[in-house]
């Protein structure tokens, strides 16, 4: 990591105590960033980074403090969660932090669908899921359930796959994503899961 990466985040809370505004610009050494989610984190498809805009910060630190302690991306068939591991394991708890606030000072258009699958279907797998995430999605920080409207249905059928297959939820340390992956029973196969990403993301 390089004196100019770390000095950057020594001065990212002088930037985000006046960051007035959802259109805040990108601090001084954080671009490395944006240059897989995306301007303003709006994501990218081409490299399976997800749209970062619109999720808590609560969320966003502790998935990033996940990825640092190998709780979330180890396993080998996660390629995309190996590389968040590498790009966060030399960062501290508070640089951890200080980004996770910065998230939520970005803004970005909802992406647009891009799956084909049977919403109805997808609405009927959703029931057991709200009762954590929210009948819109909206989340819920008491139950540790982050929000899923707003986020890219590729990503959320990525997700879904990884729950499903094993790839995510299985450590010991990892509550809530074990949580998941006993709540993604209902989950039977691809078209479950693309069926049901493509609910989510037209829930508003």
């Amino acid at each position: 990591m390089s004196v100019k990466f770390i000095a950057a985040f020594l001065a990212l809370a002088s930037f985000i105590s006046h960051a007035g505004t959802k259109e805040a610009m990108t601090p001084e050494g954080l671009e490395y960033c944006t240059v897989c989610h995306g301007s303003q984190l709006k994501g990218n498809v081409n490299i399976g980074a997800p749209r970062l805009t619109g999720l808590s910060q609560w969320y966003v630190e502790r998935q990033l403090n996940n990825f640092k302690n190998g709780i979330r991306g180890s396993h080998p068939e996660d390629a995309t969660g190996e590389e968040m591991m590498r790009m966060v394991g030399n960062l501290s708890k508070q640089q951890l932090s200080d980004i996770a606030q910065w998230v939520t000072t970005t803004a970005s258009e909802k992406p647009s669908a891009s799956l084909v699958a049977d919403v109805s279907e997808g609405e009927k797998l959703y029931q057991s899921c709200a009762a954590c995430h929210g009948s819109n999605a909206e989340g819920n920080k008491a139950m540790g359930a982050p929000k899923l409207s707003g986020l890219n249905d590729w990503y959320i059928l990525t997700q879904l796959n990884h729950f499903r297959l094993g790839i995510r939820g299985t450590k010991e340390k990892d509550i809530y994503g074990q949580q998941m992956k006993a709540a993604s029973s209902v989950v039977t196969s691809e078209q479950d899961a693309a069926n049901l990403a493509a609910y989510v993301h037209q829930l508003k």
